[in-house]
């Protein structure tokens, strides 16, 4: 997704603009000003609406507000309680800037979208231009200390996202956000209201710090006072004065405010006074309706129901690999000693490390105990091989690991056993020769995770961003899937390939990771009946007869049971009978499932947890955003790019959910090179053999908006040919990335509106790869900053889901196979979910929406879609 969308928006949690005459000066300060000890820190913001979109002017004031600083991350929320919009709006800053040493300053100003910067009156910076994030740097300016300098800033804001930051560079000093003790008010702007609005470290405190000492707030005060922070309009219960502090006001919250451990999470809160709730101060003044804003510095997390039950004892207790069980295994999850490395360090064998992490959960996660991004690490812990086990007599020990982002180098006994690149897929390796003869084993495992860093190696990683916002999340470094050892024969099975045939009536099984010529059988099963058996030699793929197969399908999920034997070992095994197509029909290129249509209706899946990141915190919550799909009525998914663990498609196996699976992008807006991109394709070939024998998965989408992209054509081909049996999407998003013309899908992006490539080859299904995006904050459910693309109002959410779903009904009759709603759950600062991020509430009426999409994927899955006319 991206944030810039040309987009209608709807206003969100509004009640009435403030009025000019309410926050405007009209006289001379009072003498009570004159004498008031407190210096008052801030700027003079004037908010307008534009005469019409695009008009980037100054048509209409709609408010004034004291705004403490220039440095917002996301200004809608403060654009829509000022003005009543998000859209269209120009904001102009006075005041004074007092620096604290003389010399030349640098200012530097960023945002989303124009502005212009003034210095004692002289234009100093002149961006006035529809664009975002493009820096802009002054020529060095020439202020003397503690003296008033004259401050005017203008922006505007077209549509999409919203952000300001004004910055300089003191004479001798590095780049910083001009602080709030450098602003002063204008001359005649009087201001008696909230200096600040700070969120207390509870998360459910709003504190309100004023100018003057107040008296006690009369009942009903909070039905005045409007709280919106993070987006959300906040339930208030109640006011009383600070007893630590005569100036200020300590506000109640009704839900806790999201916040981090260190009470410095991003985001604000804005409140608004309406002036008429009695507020005076302690001499009997009134207090004039005021806007102010101030910083979150809550310490509450987010957290899923989930994550009390999480424990070193039960961390991912099931057996991790469902397509290739072994009855004896053991589990390596729960705590292992942890501590930050550098590059070159020697692992630490024989140390005990000082910190603990709780595993599988990615460093940066709360589960994790750390929570906190390290390019490098150590994991160490130790281990006893059961006796039973007769490891070196017959049996090998097989050390497993899930998934470990991104560079891993293990170590058993202090011999190096492997190393391994690539953070989504598995790994293992037989450590038997590195085994003392009794008593406990030392593991060692050294990661190294550069993410995005701008010198490094530009592996695949999805959303993970060192600074998130916006539509990029938190890193999930480290050990993020299940760890477990298994005693296996010399001669055993690695993996299973196995390829339904529909038409054939069979299935082809294929052993790998065995050498050749060893005795092999296979036996299907239908629950207990014995459905089929064949044997023959390792080397050869093996065919086994499933007459009048029992097909899979969303409806119908139905699995058929396998075992495996390869001389001594013994695996067993599921799969399911389905076959996926493109065919023209009428024409058209369709979707095919089992050689009738289907309409894939999907959400965005991202797979983050606010708890866990890429790790769910337990296997029942890994669960649940599918149940979510099943129970709305989806019957599909996208699987954005991250690749789950094995034991996630197994549950989209046994739900029911056909599978769209992406590619994991690297860096955007960065050409990859040659070794980046033999390291994609490499990791990309790994995810396709991994889950190439899993029902669910029927499209390989390998890359998404232009992300990292380079020779589309050829890469989607090459999927192609790795998996005939399934669909490439060669690039989803072709309006904002490379068509290269091959595979078997064309798709688009639009947002809130779906939309479909407006130039169909003919021989390409139509696909609404993403649209939607309806932004809904929960208070007390959401991450501390706002970024959604359309602000929805709660009482309609539903009626505007369906809204944007009848749209999607339309663009059948053009065609269209399948449509992406943005998203499943709400990801950090993304609210656009229909989930929350901590899964704790459901955005829209279930029953509605589940009936309204069954409706829709019938209608659209007919040979003729229902309503369509008919073609010649």
């Amino acid at each position: 997704m991206r944030i810039r969308r040309l987009r209608n928006r709807f206003a969100l949690l509004l009640a009435t603009a403030l009025g000019v005459t309410g926050l405007t000066a009209t006289g001379p300060a009072s003498a009570a000003a004159e004498d008031d000890p407190v210096e008052i820190h801030g700027l003079k913001g004037e908010y307008w609406t534009h005469s019409a979109p695009g008009a980037f002017d100054f048509h209409e004031l709609k408010a004034v507000a004291f705004d403490p600083g220039l440095d917002f991350d996301n200004l809608e929320p403060r654009l829509s309680l000022t003005t009543g919009q998000a859209d269209d709006v120009s904001v102009r800053w006075t005041g004074k800037i007092v620096p604290e040493t003389t010399g030349a300053h640098t200012f530097s100003v960023s945002s989303d979208n124009g502005f212009r910067l003034w210095i004692d009156g002289a234009l100093v910076i002149d961006h006035w231009l529809d664009d975002w994030d493009n820096e802009q740097t002054s020529a060095p300016v020439q202020l003397t200390a503690g003296r008033a300098h004259d401050i005017k800033v203008e922006y505007f804001e077209h549509y999409g996202g919203s952000n300001f930051h004004l910055r300089w560079t003191p004479p001798g000093g590095a780049k910083e956000p001009v602080p709030r003790s450098a602003f002063r008010l204008p001359d005649g702007f009087d201001y008696d209201g909230a200096l600040d609005a700070t969120v207390l470290a509870s998360g459910r405190t709003l504190k309100l710090t004023f100018p003057e000492p107040l008296a006690t707030p009369p009942a009903g005060f909070t039905d005045h006072l409007n709280a919106v922070i993070g987006g959300a309009r906040w339930p208030l219960t109640s006011a009383t004065p600070d007893p630590d502090d005569p100036r200020a006001l300590l506000v109640t919250l009704a839900e806790p405010v999201v916040g981090d451990k260190t009470g410095t999470a991003r985001g604000t809160a804005d409140v608004q006074y309406d002036g008429q709730g009695g507020l005076t101060a302690t001499d009997g003044d009134p207090v004039d309706a005021f806007l102010s804003s101030g910083p979150n510095r809550s310490t509450h997390e987010l957290r899923t129901r989930w994550a009390d039950e999480v424990g070193p004892g039960n961390a991912h207790a099931e057996y991790p690999r469902p397509q290739l069980t072994r009855s004896r295994w053991q589990n390596l999850n729960g705590r292992w000693q942890f501590a930050a490395a550098e590059e070159g360090e020697q692992p630490p064998v024989g140390r005990t490390l000082k910190e603990r992490i709780l595993v599988p959960y990615p460093v940066e996660s709360q589960l994790s105990g750390i929570q906190r991004h390290e390019d490098r690490m150590w994991y160490r812990r130790t281990f006893t091989v059961p006796r039973g086990w007769h490891i070196g007599s017959g049996q090998r020990l097989r050390l497993n690991f899930q998934a470990v982002d991104w560079r891993a180098e293990v170590y058993v006994n202090g011999t190096k056993v492997t190393a391994h690149e690539g953070g989504y897929d598995k790994f293992s390796v037989d450590v038997t020769d590195a085994l003392r003869r009794s008593g406990p084993q030392e593991l060692i495992v050294g990661v190294y995770d550069p993410t995005d860093a701008a010198d490094g190696e530009n592996p695949p990683m999805g959303k993970q961003r060192l600074d998130p916002s916006g539509i990029w999340y938190t890193p999930s470094s480290g050990i993020w899937q299940t760890v477990w050892m298994e005693p296996v024969a010399r001669d055993h099975v690695d993996s299973l390939r196995l390829i339904p045939d529909v038409a054939g009536e069979r299935l082809t099984v294929e052993a790998r990771g065995v050498r050749a010529g060893l005795p092999v059988t296979a036996t299907a099963y239908d629950g207990r009946r014995k459905v089929a058996t064949v044997s023959g030699r390792t080397g050869q793929p093996l065919t086994l007869k499933i007459r009048k197969p029992h097909l899979w399908s969303p409806d119908d999920p139905f699995l058929y049971d396998l075992e495996v034997g390869v001389g001594a070992d013994r695996v067993s095994s599921y799969f399911g009978m389905r076959s996926i197509a493109v065919e023209k029909i009428d024409g058209v290129p369709r979707t095919v499932l089992n050689g009738k249509p289907v309409f894939l209706m999907a959400t965005l899946d991202q797979g983050f947890w606010p708890d866990g990141l890429h790790t769910a915190p337990t296997d029942e919550a890994l669960a649940y955003d599918l149940r979510a799909h099943k129970q709305l009525g989806f019957n599909s998914v996208r699987k954005h790019i991250k690749v789950e663990p094995d034991r996630w498609f197994y549950w989209a196996d046994r739900l029911g959910l056909l599978v769209w699976q992406d590619m994991p992008a690297m860096r955007d807006a960065r050409n990859p090179d040659a070794e980046a991109r033999a390291r994609y394709e490499r990791e990309m070939k790994e995810m396709i053999d991994e889950h190439i024998s899993s029902p669910s998965i029927v499209m390989w989408v390998t890359f998404n908006e232009g992300w990292g992209q380079y020779d589309v054509g050829r890469i989607a081909a090459q999927a192609k040919s790795w998996d005939p049996t399934r669909l490439v999407n060669n690039q989803s998003g072709l309006n904002l990335g490379a068509d290269g013309g091959t595979g078997d899908i064309m798709d688009e992006h639009g947002y809130p509106s779906p939309a479909l490539p407006p130039r169909p080859d003919g021989e390409r299904a139509l696909v609404s790869g993403e649209y939607g995006g309806l932004g809904l904050a929960v208070p007390g459910h959401a991450w501390p900053v706002q970024q959604s693309y359309v602000d929805v109002d709660p009482a309609t959410y539903t009626d505007d889901y369906l809204t944007k779903l009848d749209e999607v009904r339309a663009l059948v009759c053009r065609g269209s196979n399948g449509a992406v709603y943005t998203q499943i759950s709400d990801v950090e600062g993304e609210l656009n979910g229909l989930l929350t991020y901590d899964r704790r509430v459901m955005k829209p009426d279930v029953e509605r929406v589940r009936d309204a999409q069954q409706d829709l994927i019938r209608d659209a899955s007919q040979a003729r879609p229902e309503g369509c006319p008919a073609t010649d």
